[in-house]
């Protein structure tokens, strides 16, 4: 078989502060986070974006230490995986690639070639696939498969989405569990599952098993917890002039504080790792939505992190995909190239997720309007002397 080589994919983070704005620009310099019809303007765009959005992005890092603690806690993932594989007769060398910061998907791919690995199994950790976590990863690997000829040579396998996986089912319900039995009425905690969003033109016009998976992986785990808690899904971290999966978080948490909810148990579903939008996401921004809702007890799940349970679903993932037929990049979900952007939601005065929608409505139309201003040299800019 010659050297085996697991290659973990996750978003990566800013670890200072400076690097925000950069981190920023990658991640809205992808075509699958925010999809325009003219991909000229996708980097122009994302230099717009990042500029406007870094001063408040980099207070959120500021206040959860100054920077992202991803990249620590998947290396830690990536030794704990490498050890179990190890333990269970495996050699296998374990990588990171990062999509939006470093280690850069590119920068492991160039150490698994310098390795000489000749067998290599890519292992999103997402639990489930989606066109913009794992499909994005997907893309950027295939177009190197493509375009290198001794990546052509290298035996690869997929792992696309492990959400129904026995073991990480265990590890999820084992956190809840444990959260569950602190409080003093266990059984009339209210269990809120928070996952990220994606567009809901990516659902309904690409074909992506993101919601499906969603709520499927969250059924399976309270069958899996096993205890009669009410439990709610909800979809945080929307951006862009679109529409997104619903409900969202912060209404949710809202009409579950009218309902006269008092205790809360959230669940970060689609996260196996702490970052920043469970420690200041949900912990801090969220929180304060739940307070002002009238819900008086907020507690969180912790994130999978080195969860030994959550590592050794990791090896019996890694040791199934090398025994079965390999899944291939033609075998992904892609998006379509020009899905069609959905209807606008209502205007909400303040300083609210719909009013940031809107906002960024308007920054795109203010945007293109310099734009052929910059191209025509007429326009109010030039008139009042701007230009």
């Amino acid at each position: 078989m010659g050297r085996v080589g697991v290659l973990l994919l996750n978003l990566g983070g800013p670890e200072r502060l400076e690097d925000v704005r950069p981190f920023l620009f990658n991640l809205f310099s992808d075509p699958e986070i925010i999809r325009l019809p003219i991909k000229g303007l996708q980097k122009p765009l994302a230099w717009l974006i990042s500029t406007l959005r870094a001063s408040k992005s980099q207070e959120n890092y500021r206040q959860i230490g100054g920077g992202s603690p991803l990249l620590k806690i998947t290396e830690a993932q990536a030794t704990a995986l490498q050890q179990r594989l190890k333990e269970m007769g495996r050699e296998v060398s374990v990588y990171i690639g990062m999509r939006y910061w470093n280690p850069f998907t590119e920068e492991a791919i160039e150490r698994i070639k310098r390795d000489h690995i000749k067998k290599l199994v890519i292992l999103p950790l997402y639990p489930q696939f989606s066109i913009s976590t794992s499909g994005s990863s997907f893309r950027v690997l295939e177009e190197m498969w493509q375009d290198d000829p001794y990546l052509r040579l290298t035996e690869y396998t997929l792992i696309p989405s492990w959400y129904d996986h026995p073991t990480y089912l265990s590890a999820m319900a084992d956190l809840i569990a444990r959260e569950l039995e602190q409080c003093p009425n266990p059984d009339q905690v209210h269990i809120f599952f928070s996952a990220h969003g994606v567009p809901q033109s990516y659902v309904e016009e690409a074909g992506d098993p993101y919601q499906r998976q969603i709520e499927e992986c969250t059924r399976a785990i309270m069958r899996t917890l096993n205890r009669p808690n009410q439990y709610t899904l909800a979809y945080q971290s929307r951006v862009g002039p679109v529409e997104w999966l619903k409900p969202y978080t912060e209404d949710a948490l809202k009409e579950l504080g009218e309902q006269g909810i008092k205790h809360l148990l959230v669940v970060p579903i689609s996260f196996v790792s702490e970052h920043i939008e469970t420690l200041q996401e949900i912990d801090i921004e969220y929180r304060e939505v739940a307070e002002e809702a009238g819900i008086e007890h907020f507690q969180r799940v912790p994130a999978l992190n080195t969860h030994p349970m959550f590592i050794e679903s990791l090896s019996q993932l890694v040791v199934k995909s090398l025994e079965e037929k390999p899944t291939t990049f033609e075998q992904i979900t892609h998006p379509k190239a020009n899905m069609k952007m959905y209807p606008q939601e209502r205007w909400e005065w303040g300083m609210t997720t719909a009013a940031e929608v809107w906002n960024g409505r308007l920054a795109m139309i203010g945007f293109l309007a310099i734009i052929i201003e910059l191209i025509t040299g007429q326009g109010p800019l030039h008139f009042v002397g701007l230009l």
